[in-house]
């Protein structure tokens, strides 16, 4: 099979087309250059996306002994993940980055690019399982997995999709890319937005969206409590960072509850005024099996590195309602709900969907 390996020039990637062409695949690695201005990549090991990321990226491929491209993917990059993530924080929800670049760009854009050039498949360095059902799991490795990411994908993406990390542990992965002489065997993992140079999301969003002075106001009694320069720049859950003018009566600390652009407002409260026991949410996707028309007792995951909560889910027409069989805390607008089976072999990812509520 004729596949293109996204090589982000981390291990994971690296490893990922190595143990493809193991595979009997006929391999071209692709680097994304994602800048507009690569001057504003940021320098070391931060990021996903740096002019270093690029280099090492072309090395690997060198070791592996396959081709090696780069593909200017900054326009649509700007347009479908950096403008969403500002237009986000904006309308008060607080969005994933990295799951927006997985749906529109590493398996949109460029999964249409790469079978517009004959290639059958896109392989990446995720740590998911895909198997011979078609079905999306968890990887091995829990502590690493990124199928929470990866559960935007559609069925024909996903059939489209080889993810080669799945049933290894970070460990073997950094341990094989040793072996094979890949330099990247030892480089840090990334953690940071790759577009925000200087890891400040706060100013990242205050020079785009400039100063909106506004109120913050304590959920119970209704006073005003402290002041805030944006709004955009809270989310649900967060207690750092609020620079309140007064304690609560009780000493305790509060937590953002709710963001309201449309009065620039910030609300707060104490820790159990954050537990939810319903969410909605939008635009589901359901890969799990055919679309149930009846409610479906699952597992859902509520942030990236959330725990999973038992639930109820049913599917109604473009929305999608999960009942929570215990309340979660800091559910936030923006953020995916995804539905998994439980099982031995590795929790299934049933369907996701945006929430909205």
């Amino acid at each position: 099979m004729r596949v293109l390996a996204a090589m982000s020039g981390g291990v994971d990637s690296a490893v990922a087309a190595a143990r493809a062409v193991a595979a009997g695949h006929d391999v071209t690695g692709v680097h994304l250059a994602l800048a507009r201005n690569p001057q504003t990549y940021r320098t070391g090991a931060r990021g996903c996306c740096t002019l270093e990321d690029s280099r090492d990226a072309r090395r690997a491929a060198d070791v592996i002994g396959i081709p090696f491209y780069v593909w200017d993917m900054a326009d649509r990059f700007h347009e479908d993940v950096v403008d969403d993530f500002v237009a986000e924080y904006a309308a008060g929800r607080t969005p994933n980055p990295c799951l927006r670049c997985n749906e529109k760009i590493k398996f949109a854009a460029v999964l249409d690019r790469a079978v517009a050039l004959g290639f059958d498949a896109v392989v990446t360095g995720h740590h998911a399982r895909l198997g011979s059902d078609g079905l999306l799991r968890r990887s091995v490795d829990v502590a690493k997995d990124q199928s929470y990411v990866l559960a935007v994908l559609t069925r024909e993406q996903l059939d489209r999709s080889i993810f080669p990390l799945g049933d290894s542990t970070k460990a073997q992965v950094r341990a094989e890319a040793a072996e094979r002489g890949l330099a990247v065997a030892d480089k840090p993992d990334s953690h940071d937005i790759c577009f925000i140079a200087d890891g400040d999301t706060r100013g990242f969003l205050a020079g785009r969206l400039g100063e909106a002075p506004g109120d913050v106001v304590d959920a119970s009694t209704g006073a005003v409590v402290g002041s805030h320069t944006g709004a955009y720049a809270y989310t649900v859950g967060q207690r750092r960072g609020l620079h309140l003018d007064r304690p609560a009566p009780d000493g305790r600390p509060r937590y953002v509850l709710s963001i309201t652009p449309k009065t620039n407002t910030v609300t707060v409260g104490p820790a159990e005024a954050l537990e939810v026991s319903r969410v909605r949410a939008t635009r589901p996707v359901w890969t799990g099996g055919p679309r149930p028309d009846a409610p479906v007792e699952c597992e859902v995951q509520l942030r990236a590195h959330g725990d999973v909560v038992p639930a109820t889910v049913v599917l109604d027409g473009d929305a999608l309602h999960a009942e929570l069989r215990r309340p979660a805390r800091g559910v936030a607008a923006g953020q995916a709900v995804v539905a998994y089976r439980p099982d031995p072999a590795g929790d299934v990812v049933l369907g996701s969907a945006t929430i909205s509520g």
